[in-house]
């Protein structure tokens, strides 16, 4: 894979080099950029497979120069130093990102997925998916989450998610409109994604939008009423957090 390097600071440009130059043989760097500017030039020259990206930089940032292109007929590996609701955008949307300073196994494992990626051909709406969720930065219910299927992924509003339900290593998501997609990745992994939203996990199996509870009716723990008619218990040690997190939203 032909590549290009997008980076300000000239140690993060040395750094990644030689890290894919001892892990990723697979990848060939044609070029590498200090700006956006130049990083633009060198896309329409050399029409690289793959762009590892600084989210960051001075001037025009690298999300900026995205959203500007007419075509995007390359894969990004996003590199970011920090900055919490920008790596939110990121993670909602499935892309790859690397965080300064970048490990090598994350590295080599990005670089499969763009591999991957490169030979079917997929991910454009990935992409427009990130850079809506970055003009939503700071309200995260109004992202989009992209979820991976068997099939390649969807892109679901964080709204239309009633709940999510543990099944063994799956999580199955039940959305408005009976609509349901089973995702191969367990509940524990986008109870930690969706930690900062308005979702809460009432049980060790459900993952609830507290936006569709239409109902809570009191007992040991008590009783969920969600938006489609499903009941779910709530675990005895989340009651009193789920009803603080209730009145911290709902201020009532």
């Amino acid at each position: 894979m032909r590549a290009i390097l997008v980076d300000d600071e000239p140690d993060g440009i040395r750094t990644l080099m030689k890290l894919l130059e001892l892990h990723c043989p697979e990848v060939e760097i044609v070029a590498t950029c200090p700006n956006a500017v130049t990083a633009e030039q060198k896309l329409s020259e050399l029409k690289p497979d793959l762009v590892f990206l600084d989210v960051q930089m001075p001037g025009k940032s690298g999300l900026e120069m995205l959203a500007g292109l007419s075509e995007m007929n390359f894969k990004v590996i996003f590199v970011t130093a920090h900055n919490e609701y920008v790596l939110q955008a990121l993670r909602f949307s499935a892309v790859d990102y690397l965080m300064k300073p970048v490990d090598e196994d994350r590295l080599i494992e990005a670089v499969m997925r763009a591999k991957e990626r490169v030979r079917q051909e997929k991910d454009p709406e990935q992409t427009a998916t990130l850079l809506h969720n970055i003009n939503k930065v700071g309200s995260p219910m109004e992202m989009r989450l992209c979820l991976p299927t068997l099939k390649g992924f969807s892109v679901v509003k964080l709204e239309e998610i009633v709940y999510c339900e543990a099944q063994r290593s799956y999580t199955i998501f039940r959305l408005v409109d009976n609509k349901t997609i089973i995702i191969s990745k367990p509940l524990f992994d986008y109870d930690r994604l969706l930690a900062d939203t308005i979702f809460f996990r009432i049980h060790k199996s459900y993952l609830i939008n507290l936006l569709h509870v239409k109902e809570y009716i009191r007992g040991e723990g008590g009783t969920v009423i969600m938006s489609n008619g499903m009941e779910i218990e709530v675990s005895r040690r989340k009651k009193e957090l789920f009803l603080t997190k209730v009145k911290e939203h709902f201020k009532y």
